[in-house]
């Protein structure tokens, strides 16, 4: 009966075709691990992506089952509320500006109303100057003048181109003094304004002049004949005096001898 053999001891054949399949074994796991980090991402990777698609690639986006809906118009009330502040701030503007017209137009009429009168207190006080220094020519020679023969006529005369207090202290003054010292002593003085031998304008000015006052300087000239006198006494004065304007015209508020 032939021999038969179960089994055979391993040899170097049987090594080499072992080692071999374990190669073979490990470049299958090699090539399945290269697979599976090439696999293709998985749906959670792509709706991660999908919100940051790369640069330069086209996403296509499928329709919603309902179709596309167009937004919704905006109603009349944004535009109300767009429109609001522009409204609100062109009546401030005009009203501003209106202030401010407003305020140009006062101050205009405030500059013309003091122009105005600026001009009419000029040619008031040129009209007071020319009048009073007329009245003062005319009422210095009979408020300076008396005679001892006719004293009432003569302090009636001169009361007549006074006014105020210097009136009523004129008429004190010629009543206690001046009248009893021209009767007892015959007293007589004429007075009359300076001027030039040869004719000419006399001898007055006016030192300071508005609406309702004028100052007027004179050179008197008083000729006193008396019984305590020898002959005639001539007295070179010079009186200031202050006019007034009156009802009655210009009038005679003070006499100062100088």
């Amino acid at each position: 009966m032939p021999k038969t053999t179960t089994g055979r001891a391993p040899g170097p054949t049987t090594r080499r075709t072992m080692t071999a399949a374990a190669r073979a074994a490990a470049k299958r796991a090699e090539r399945g691990h290269r697979d599976a980090d090439s696999a293709p991402a998985t749906d959670e990777a792509l709706g991660a992506g999908a919100e940051h698609p790369p640069a330069g690639r086209t996403v296509l986006i499928e329709a919603p089952k309902d179709g596309w809906q167009d937004p919704p118009e905006p109603s009349p009330e944004a535009f109300e509320e767009d429109d609001a502040p522009e409204e609100r701030s062109t009546p401030g503007r005009r009203r501003l500006l209106t202030a401010l017209l407003g305020v140009l137009l006062v101050a205009a009429l405030v500059a013309a109303a003091v122009l105005g009168w600026k001009s009419w207190d000029a040619r008031k006080t040129e009209t007071a100057r020319t009048e009073a220094l007329a009245a003062a020519q005319k009422a210095a020679p009979v408020v300076l003048s008396y005679d001892y023969r006719h004293l009432d006529r003569d302090f009636t005369r001169a009361r007549a181109h006074l006014t105020g207090d210097f009136q009523e202290e004129y008429s004190k003054t010629t009543k206690t003094v001046v009248g009893p010292t021209a009767t007892k002593y015959h007293g007589v003085v004429k007075a009359t304004i300076a001027a030039p031998a040869a004719g000419g304008t006399p001898a007055a000015s006016v030192v300071s002049a508005s609406p309702e006052k004028v100052v007027v300087l004179l050179f008197v000239n008083q000729v006193t004949e008396s019984t305590q006198v020898s002959g005639s006494r001539v007295d070179l004065n010079r009186v200031r005096l202050t006019m007034t304007g009156t009802d009655e015209g210009w009038k005679v508020s003070a006499v100062d001898a100088l």
